[in-house]
């Protein structure tokens, strides 16, 4: 029997010379693309290889196949689709990087394409990466992005989409915890199979650069939000295996194709599983040194377009969730970061799943949330503040105040210069909140400094129900903005030491942003999808706003 591909192949990391391409495959073999090749390493059954090409011309693009054992399997007998290409890095061009997060996996006809009223099945609406793919197709070759990057909830571990609630149900009894959510790494590669397989989107991901981070649902609603969650979490058995399959799964499926092939070299990991075979142990192993929350692995990561850098921060697996401490990341990871948030560059791009900046009112919320949540107005207020904060989601930078004012520093320091030459932009990417915004910041400095600005892009595939879209309108009045102040001010919650606007939003669709950086010029857009017909081909990406970033 020959070998097929089970999902992928997923374009991941590119340099000026460099590539590697990511594959599950159904059975051991190996894995051939242009002259490199990797043996498959096998973990609870299932296979994998990540192929390391090295010495590829710069600034150059070619078209690949995928052989297995010999055989090609990649491009699909009869593909409709333009052929998958590898385009190195060129440094000297434009760069137009692609950004979303919060994608349901969930079927492409209706009901699910269309939201229903409120007391009928919700559904998700247009995929916009499958819209963006369509676009790709058959419009305009010179739009291509040469980066996506998908910014945390890429799988919904918790939700579960309808092909994988119907496998859980096969196997187990579902009136047992967790029910029809993700239990086991033999779920989660179901769930990925049913999120990935869709054609279009595995074309899009084999011709486009994809990075990725994860966020809550990558893992479960609520993922360490609290100290408090975090015990009670650890007293379920079942989220013991829950944990353990969400870092294995994560680091295969995610986390080893953001690496760059010196890093790799240097990942303990990769050296265990590089030369293929068996490798389950060495994942149970590595799960095991993660600890409780994930801590126990540097999961950020930071790569160079020529001018432009990209640090992201990954801000759930490393936080820091002691009882008198609380932290987005740790020490170690922090060190590391402050080592590329620096100048002498273009543009800095700062990517975070959870918002660094929420609408100002949202904002003082949050913060007067972790003080109420750490005992400001006493043990009462503390209990019942907890539960508020998981109800409502209290877990971006803004309820961890002491990463929000190190973060907000560093930005300050590396815009006046302190750090290297001063970039011409600095912009923060964020997910997470299933609606967009772009917010503009003053540092309050006095003279010249980097123009500062964040896009929140989000959902994907995963639109608001009506209720929620309305208390995210109200969020940006002033009148919410004055309860917000108040608040903040009577749990003595600290005063942002800049301020911001929110400019443009918020946006509720199904969307996807574009940075582009030209030069020492960047600019921002949206596009939403919007209804067509009931072929692919007919539907497309509506321009919201296309902003400039640099004057």
């Amino acid at each position: 029997m020959v070998p097929d591909i089970v999902l992928g192949p997923l374009l991941r990391y590119t340099s000026e010379t460099e590539a590697t391409v990511w594959v599950e495959v159904d059975e051991p073999c190996t894995v051939e693309i242009l002259d490199a090749t990797a043996p498959t390493f096998t973990v609870e059954g299932h296979h994998y290889a990540l192929v390391v090409i090295e010495g590829l011309a710069p600034a150059s693009e070619q078209a690949y196949e995928v052989r297995l054992d010999g055989v090609v399997r990649w491009p699909l007998p009869d593909s409709p689709f333009p052929p998958s290409v590898i385009r190195t890095l060129d440094t000297g061009a434009p760069l137009t990087m692609a950004f979303g997060s919060c994608r349901v996996a969930a079927p492409h006809e209706e009901p699910w394409t269309l939201t229903k009223d409120d007391d009928e099945e919700r559904g998700f609406e247009h995929d916009a990466l499958r819209v963006l793919a369509v676009e790709m197709a058959w419009g305009d070759r010179d739009n291509w992005p040469e980066y996506l990057l998908m910014l945390g909830d890429q799988v919904y571990a918790d939700i579960g989409a309808p092909e994988t609630r119907a496998f859980i149900r096969g196997r187990r009894d579902t009136e047992v915890p967790p029910g029809e959510e993700v239990l086991d790494f033999e779920e989660y590669t179901q769930l990925y199979r049913e999120a990935w397989s869709d054609p279009l989107l595995r074309w899009l991901c084999s011709t486009v650069s994809v990075g990725m981070i994860w966020d809550d649902h990558d893992m479960g609603d609520d993922w360490n939000i609290s100290h408090a969650w975090v015990e009670e979490m650890e007293e379920h058995d079942w989220w013991h295996r829950r944990r353990r399959a969400g870092l294995v799964s994560y680091w295969i499926y995610q986390h080893a194709g953001n690496l760059s092939v010196d890093e790799l070299d240097e990942n303990d990991l990769w050296q265990q599983v590089r030369d293929g075979g068996e490798v389950t142990d060495a994942f149970d192993d590595f799960a095991e040194r993660a600890g409780t929350t994930g801590e126990g692995v540097r999961w950020s990561h930071a790569r160079d377009f020529g001018p432009t850098r990209l640090v992201v921060i990954e801000t759930r697996a490393g936080r820091v969730l002691e009882e008198d401490h609380r932290a987005m990341v740790d020490d170690e990871s922090w060190r590391w970061l402050t080592e590329r948030l620096r100048g002498d560059v273009d543009h800095l791009v700062v990517a975070t799943t959870d918002p660094y900046l929420l609408m100002p009112a949202l904002h003082d919320l949050e913060a007067w949330s972790e003080r109420v949540c750490d005992g400001e107005w006493g043990g009462w207020f503390a209990e019942r503040g907890e539960k508020l904060r998981r109800e409502l989601d209290f877990d971006h930078w803004a309820s961890f105040g002491e990463s929000f004012a190190m973060l907000t520093d560093r930005i300050r320091e590396v815009a006046t210069g302190r750090h290297g030459a001063a970039p011409a932009s600095i912009t923060v990417l964020s997910g997470d909140v299933h609606h967009a915004y772009l917010a503009e910041v003053d540092l309050r400095v006095d003279g010249a400094a980097s123009p500062v600005h964040q896009m929140v892009c989000s959902p994907v595939r995963n639109p608001l129900e009506a209720k929620e879209r309305r208390v995210i309108r109200f969020a940006s009045s002033a009148v919410a903005r004055g309860i917000g102040r108040l608040l903040r001010w009577s749990a003595v919650a600290p005063k942002p030491s800049i301020g911001w606007e929110v400019v443009e939003g918020p946006w509720f669709d199904n969307q996807v942003a574009t940075l582009r950086h030209d030069g020492r010029h960047a600019e921002v857009r949206l596009d939403k999808t919007i209804e067509g017909g009931t072929d692919d081909d007919d539907r497309r990406l509506e321009r919201v706003f296309k902003r400039s970033l640099t004057g």
